[in-house]
């Protein structure tokens, strides 16, 4: 079989990350290699989000770089959810691209590609037919899941496992709903199954991911509804099984639980994404949260009493349509009360078919970027002040990537640190025992307990 070249690049949350692979997985068989960048490529894939600020204008500024390296060969496709909510604007605007998909569909890219390479042919030969790309931004009855290849094509120690998709709560910032869909979880025994797959191939962590991962709810092998907490105890028992995380949660779905997981289970990590968006329960409603910052504080007082090491992270959007500066100060008081590890900060970005885009009172955008600007000050101290605590303590490292230094290795504490070390090759891919000696705003630094001869006896 002959070698075609597939670039492919993904913006966004790691749920696009875990697309973005399994469409590589789809597109194996069919001889596609993956290539670092667009010169030359077969195919194209720009595997979108649509959740931040001007999300569609770099998408099209990117095709528009891509269309200089386009030939009569090469196929250009869209994916994710800008091509979902943005599918025939994107064929108008830039008639050049052959695929457009939404992250329900590509399951069937293989037919996708056959009939772009037949409209290709038309084109050329000037044949009869509509010369039109593809167009696939359905919600098929069928899941997706069913039809992705069993085989992961590359496996690295830390692994990322699809196990809910979409959202039914509607919050009126977030497009989510309409491009992802209503909620589906997988069955258990699926996910058990690739899980298994992935650390017979050498994976020590997986994350569990979802657009609300704890709203989990799969048919279990016994018959009845499993959650995420019961899922996770399954997954612990998996031989050679590390570390387990899960991304991103809604606080309307912690249960008693999930805590008890983390409380009971050493593979569950002490580290939590818990978004809250806002500390303002008047901003909470606009933003139809179905939950108070009371309530929300609570959650964070509970898990701590399950588990004191328990790490928080969070997302925040700063002028939300009717912010005033004392719904502003409610949440920079909210972030005092939790102490944050880490945390990410968005200024308000009107999403289309959102109703938050029609409502009235936009925050001027000087006003939202000076807030910005406050709270990351202080989320910034936060996380400063969390990695400085764990200097002096041995922390467990899962070392997964080679650094940008000669003979620096990468990876993550349980607390989800950034951590570099100097160390030799054979630590990669194993859990080590470090010593903190210095901490920095995004990460920290240390030494090995154990000696490089020691390294391959280690787990």
């Amino acid at each position: 079989m002959t070698t075609k070249k597939l670039y492919i690049k993904s913006y966004g949350c790691q749920m696009n990350f875990y697309d973005a692979q399994r469409m590589t997985d789809i597109l194996k068989p069919l001889g596609y290699a993956v290539i670092e960048n667009p010169e030359g490529a077969d195919l194209v894939i720009l595997n979108t989000c649509h959740i931040r600020e001007k999300a569609e204008e770099k998408v099209y500024s990117d095709l528009g770089r891509i269309r200089a390296h386009k030939d009569d060969k090469m196929i250009v496709a869209v994916a994710g959810c800008v091509g979902q909510a943005e599918g025939g604007e994107i064929m108008r605007r830039a008639p050049y691209v052959d695929i457009v998909l939404g992250p329900q569909t590509y399951h069937r890219l293989p037919e996708m590609i056959a009939r772009a390479h037949r409209s290709q042919e038309n084109k050329q030969g000037k044949a009869q037919g509509p010369g039109r790309g593809v167009l696939d931004v359905d919600f098929p009855a069928e899941s997706k899941f069913d039809f992705l290849p069993q085989e992961h094509s590359t496996v690295e120690a830390t692994a990322f496992v699809a196990i809910q998709e979409g959202c039914d709560k509607f919050c009126t910032f977030c497009v989510v709903p309409y491009t992802r869909g209503a909620e589906y979880s997988r069955p258990v025994t699926a996910i058990i199954d690739e899980c298994k797959r992935l650390v017979e191939k050498g994976a020590k962590e997986i994350t569990l991911l979802g657009q609300n991962v704890n709203a989990y709810h799969g048919d279990g092998p016994d018959g009845n509804t499993w959650g995420l907490g019961r899922l996770m105890e399954a997954l612990a028992c998996l031989p050679g099984l590390l570390r387990l995380r899960y991304t991103t949660s809604h606080p309307r779905d912690m249960d008693e639980e999930l805590m008890v997981a983390h409380r009971d289970i050493p593979q569950v990590m002490p580290f939590l994404h818990l978004p809250i968006q806002s500390g303002s329960d008047r901003i909470l409603e606009a933003m139809n949260r179905k939950h108070t910052a009371a309530h929300y504080l609570k959650l964070i007082e509970k898990m701590r009493a399950f588990r004191p090491d328990m790490a928080f992270s969070s997302d925040f959007i700063v002028g939300f349509p009717g912010e005033t500066e004392q719904d502003f100060q409610a949440t920079l008081a909210l972030i005092e009360a939790v102490g944050y590890a880490q945390a990410y900060s968005f200024k308000y970005s009107p999403r289309p078919g959102t109703p938050g885009a029609l409502m009235n009172d936009q925050v001027p955008e000087d006003i939202m970027a000076e807030r910005l600007g406050r709270l990351q000050d202080l989320l910034n101290a936060q996380q400063l002040a969390f990695n400085e605590k764990s200097i002096g303590t041995t922390q467990s490292v899962l070392f997964d990537r080679v650094g940008k230094q000669e003979g620096q290795l990468l990876g993550k504490t349980p607390h989800f640190q950034s951590t570099y070390i100097t160390a030799p090759a054979e630590l990669l891919g194993r859990c080590v025992d470090i010593t903190i000696t210095k901490a920095f705003a995004n990460s920290v630094t240390g030494t090995p307990l154990v000696i490089p001869a020691q390294a391959g006896t280690q787990v």
